[in-house]
């Protein structure tokens, strides 16, 4: 953005945190251009990183909410993310059950990703497990963009960027979506009951950037979303809103320092529905009528010396569903109430040495102290009000030690190949859902386990950056070792009654949450790309094997793969960017998985492509054209009854976008080609 010409040289307002040391990890930055999709969401563009992965690889058009807990290294996944996901410092994990809500961090433009594939939650929390994706959000800017096309969609963004005296910025951005949707089982066995599966979610995001004198700078962010799904059965509604407030003060002079403080709301709601074999008819089996949840938190940060990083932060969550089951001719008989709160807080320390110029050594370590209060499991006969279950969780504390180190090692200094080692462990605490809630999916139902432990994971890892001007690659050997995994177990089949969730009938299966002695996952990682003038090529994949230790926990889980995991993710990309044309083809491969536990339910690999293209008509003027999944190619993605159901089918969208180019303007290219970054050099902390 252009600032006044009566601002000073010397201050410019950035929207950034301090600037984060180059780790000896996995770790893919992602630019302006890398972060256009042609679904415009932010989960497609991070989908481009092999390994990366959603608990269901449904979009967040079609899928539940719950399904988009985030995962990285095939660690496995349910709603809860095992990786941290913040926007401009703030976490994103839904503070009742883990998963991220994409609508909230597409309301905005993005200038930045850096996603960090390892764990060591040493500077990024305790949720960090399985690593951790930073978004930046862009300098407030002025466009408006408009696309509509395949099954009557309706994407509009616009944003108004304003330069304020003295230096700052001030911006409000916000984005509408609407589909009619597309069958989520195959035409041919829908029945009358299937519907489309629509969707309509709204976002709006306000900053406001001011300097407080020459070395300091004020960040202030207002966000709040509103997101209403339907799960292909008329009925089967899921909505989430929610809103974030937050302040930061970065300051870049002799003495680096950073503190954040923010607040958050959230609430979901979903109504289940059971349908019959012949899908003629479907019953109402859960409407969770409200999930009100609220949180708060903080970070600071000092960096006494350039080899130095010293910090804490804290994070508060409480929240608590609230349910009507049991129906009985379409009227509920039973109404529940779940949840508690949590609260985690804890400090850490890193240091960086150069014991010659061509050799970078990291060391860190931090200690978080946790605690689990107030959790409740009530459920009532509304005719009566006669309890039929009071469980009172007790109260739990405890503290976690994390640490991480690395080495990165250059045959001279400015050297283009650099060698990495680093070795880790970090932790991740039960979320308010999976201690709390039980629920049902179809026939099946799953009990909840207050006294579930941490997840703890352990890991090393190797890798080698070859970086040049117009090409990079990295490629990364790692082994992790996950203890106290928390997954949905197989404890037994219905017909029957089991703890917790009462009766289960016939073809349903009866799950329990449990801590899981060990998934253990290795393997390697690839990505790289190539500038040849206007045309660009990259790559990536990621191959592990992964395996659960079901020990005398769950001795059936011994030596299969965690579900919804698979063994081979590719992705390629081609772009090209001369005058005013622009195109971007991807192609993305994620290989066989397993819907469950046991490894009883196979869904097939999916190969899909996707296409932009842009032509500028003028300075302020262009036209775009994005096919999502150009081929149709059918992702399974689970199962509702004895059918599968799909994700995203081929999806055009014709629009037209007003505005100088963010893209064009921070990297010098068109928005559609990936900028090549020159990786990190070994240096110091100090921004």
């Amino acid at each position: 953005m252009d600032l006044p010409a009566a601002a000073p040289a010397d201050i410019v307002v950035t929207g950034r945190a301090l600037e984060a040391p180059a780790l000896p990890l996995g770790t893919v930055a992602l630019g302006p251009a890398d972060l256009a999709t042609a679904a415009g969401r932010i989960e497609a563009a991070l989908a481009r990183v092999p390994g990366l992965s959603a608990f269901r690889r449904a979009s967040s058009a079609s899928a539940s909410p719950t399904a988009q807990g985030v995962t990285l290294r095939a660690l496995g996944g349910n709603a809860a993310s095992r990786t941290a996901v913040t926007l401009d410092g703030v976490p994103q994990a839904d503070l009742f059950a883990g998963w991220v809500a994409t609508a909230a961090l597409d309301a905005g433009p993005l200038a930045a990703a850096r996603v960090t594939r390892g764990g060591g939650s040493v500077a990024d929390g305790p949720g960090a497990l399985a690593g951790a994706i930073a978004l930046d959000s862009a300098l407030p800017a002025t466009f408006a963009a408009l696309r509509g096309g395949s099954f009557a969609s309706l994407d509009a963004a616009a944003a108004v960027g304003l330069p304020v005296e003295g230096g700052g910025a001030l911006g409000i951005a916000g984005r509408f979506r609407r589909s009619a949707g597309f069958l989520l089982v195959d035409s041919d066995r829908a029945g009358p009951v299937d519907a489309p599966a629509r969707f309509r979610q709204a976002g709006l995001r306000a900053r406001a950037l001011a300097p407080v004198g020459a070395a300091t700078e004020l960040q202030a962010s207002f966000a709040a979303f509103d997101d209403l799904r339907l799960r292909g059965v008329e009925g089967a509604e899921t909505g989430t809103r929610g809103g974030d407030l937050s302040l930061r003060l970065v300051h870049r002079g002799a003495l680096p320092a950073e503190l954040l403080l923010f607040g958050q709301l959230r609430d979901f709601r979903a109504r289940t529905l059971t349908l019959n074999p012949e899908r003629t008819a479907a019953t109402l089996a859960l409407d969770q009528v409200a999930t009100p949840a609220r949180g708060a938190g903080g970070r600071a940060e000092l960096r006494p010396a350039s080899w130095l990083r010293l910090g804490g932060d804290w994070r508060l969550a409480e929240g608590e569903t609230r349910e009507r089951f049991r129906f009985v001719a379409r009227a509920p008989t039973a109404v529940r109430v779940a949840g508690g709160r949590s609260r985690t807080a804890g400090g850490f320390v890193e240091v960086e040495a150069r014991p010659l110029p061509s050799v970078t050594l990291l060391a860190g370590g931090r200690v978080d102290g946790w605690a689990l209060r107030g959790g409740i499991l009530r459920e009532t006969e509304i005719a009566t009000g006669r309890p039929l279950l009071d469980a009172t969780a007790a109260d739990r504390r405890g503290t976690e030690a994390s640490w991480r180190a690395g080495a990165r090692w250059a045959p001279w200094v400015g050297s283009p190949v650099a060698v990495r080692l680093a070795g880790y462990s970090g932790w991740r605490l039960p979320t308010l859902n999976e201690l709390h809630r039980p629920f049902r999916a179809g026939l099946d139902a799953t009990a909840a386990n207050p006294l579930l432990d941490p997840e703890r994971l352990r890991g090393v890892e190797a890798g080698l950056d070859i970086t040049d001007t117009n090409a990079r690659l990295a490629v990364t050997l790692f082994a992790n070792r996950l203890e106290g995994a928390i997954a949905n177990v197989t404890r037994g089949r219905g017909p029957g009654s089991f703890p917790g969730v009462g009766f289960v009938p016939a073809g349903g299966t009866f799950r329990q949450r449990l801590n899981l002695p060990a998934i253990r996952a290795r393997g390697v990682e690839a990505d790289g790309a190539v500038a040849l003038g206007a045309l660009e090529l990259g790559g990536g994949l990621a191959a592990v094997a992964a395996e659960v230790g079901g020990g005398a926990v769950a001795p059936a889980l011994d030596g299969l793969r965690p579900a919804q995991t698979p063994q081979l993710w590719l992705s390629a990309h081609a772009g090209y960017a001369r005058g005013p044309v622009a195109a971007r083809l991807d192609l993305r491969h994620e290989g066989a998985r397993f819907e469950d536990d046991l490894n009883a339910r196979r869904l097939a690999p999916a190969t899909t492509v996707d296409l932009q293209l842009a032509v500028r008509l003028g300075p302020w003027l262009a036209f775009t054209f994005d096919a999502q999944n150009l081929l149709d190619a059918t992702v399974e993605t689970g199962f509702s009854g004895a059918l599968l159901e799909r994700a995203d089918p081929r999806t055009l969208l014709v629009g037209l976008r007003l505005g100088r180019d963010r893209a064009a303007q921070e990297s010098g290219r068109n928005r559609m080609s990936t900028r090549i970054t020159p990786r990190p050099r070994p240096g110091k902390l100090a921004s």
